[in-house]
């Protein structure tokens, strides 16, 4: 992951830390590819969600292919997926789809396009033989690799595209950001990205079930009352970590909730009272049959002294 570079058109800002959805754009990136063997980002140190190697490109600002030098000697692995550190909509089925197109191919690499289908280098998977080939040709020829455009690498080789507009959206300018932030607050985008941020932030890497967790809390809170929600969803989440924390203990937990939230709500929909038993109903009426008569008069109470069954 190439993660350097001025940012010149942000003003010189961090752009690998600027956040998006709660999340700086590095760990945004880095989450997509969390299946690497090896991760390798060619940039000074930082904090980062999860563990990565740093590398640094020679000399410092030298540009991609320096720097993309520097990140394959760090990795020994047959492909190599290449990735700026701008990319906010990322995400693993994109990276995936990238490395099984080049393994079920004879090509040199697969690259997304965007939506005006421009290649994007940045956006690609790469047999990292041929990346090794191509920059020791250029380093021969040129004397060294700083300063030298990505194209002089990528037009040598021979490349497969898939279109890929929003995944190869990066971000250059503060519109961009913008734009980017927007996106993702929209109705159909905001709570996928929220659970991830969650994720991300409180280092959980497990693929629930959003959409049973959210019947789970409509039910509590329709079935018992609105505050139900949230705690039942929390102590779902408690006992499916109890029970190993995988996406089959959620899926139980939320199952057994749900079934008492149903038990609980159809309490309310039964008979008030059931009838009483024969024993317990009122006395009779009288002889005349006019109604039940008056309550009989209590027997008064014994003489002080006296046994009750004195009489």
């Amino acid at each position: 992951m190439l993660a350097g570079g001025g940012a010149r058109r942000l003003g010189g800002a961090d752009k690998p830390g600027v956040r998006v959805g709660g999340r700086s754009l590095l760990d945004r990136v880095l989450a997509a590819c969390s299946g690497a063997r090896t991760t390798v980002v060619v940039a000074g140190p930082r904090p980062t969600s999860r563990p990565v190697f740093w590398a640094r490109e020679e000399p410092p600002g030298g540009g991609p292919l320096a720097a993309l030098d520097a990140g394959l000697r760090l990795s020994t692995a047959e492909y190599a997926v290449l990735l700026s550190a701008d990319l906010p909509f990322l995400d693993g089925p994109t990276v995936e789809e990238l490395l099984i197109t080049l393994r079920t191919s004879t090509a040199d690499g697969v690259l997304l396009t965007d939506a005006d289908g421009r290649d994007q280098p940045l956006v690609a998977a790469y047999r990292t033989a041929a990346l090794r080939r191509g920059l020791a040709v250029l380093a021969e020829r040129h004397g060294t690799l700083a300063g030298l455009p990505l194209r002089r690498l990528t037009g040598s080789l021979d490349l497969t595209r898939i279109l890929g507009p929003v995944a190869s959206f990066d971000c250059d300018t503060w519109d961009d950001i913008a734009a980017a932030r927007a996106r993702i607050r929209e109705h159909g985008h905001v709570l996928d990205e929220w659970i991830s941020a969650v994720k991300d932030e409180l280092g959980i890497d497990l693929d629930v079930d959003t959409g049973v967790l959210l019947d789970l809390a409509r039910d509590a809170a329709h079935g018992v009352a609105r505050p139900a929600a949230p705690l039942t969803t929390f102590l779902v989440g408690y006992a499916a970590a109890r029970a190993g924390g995988d996406r089959e203990a959620v899926a139980e937990a939320a199952r057994k909730a749900v079934a008492l939230a149903t038990r609980w709500a159809e309490e309310d929909t039964t008979d008030a009272a059931p009838a009483q038993p024969a024993d317990k109903q009122p006395a009779a009426g009288t002889a005349s049959g006019e109604g039940p008569g008056p309550a009989p008069a209590p027997a008064p109470a014994p003489a002080p002294g006296t046994r009750p069954d004195a009489e």
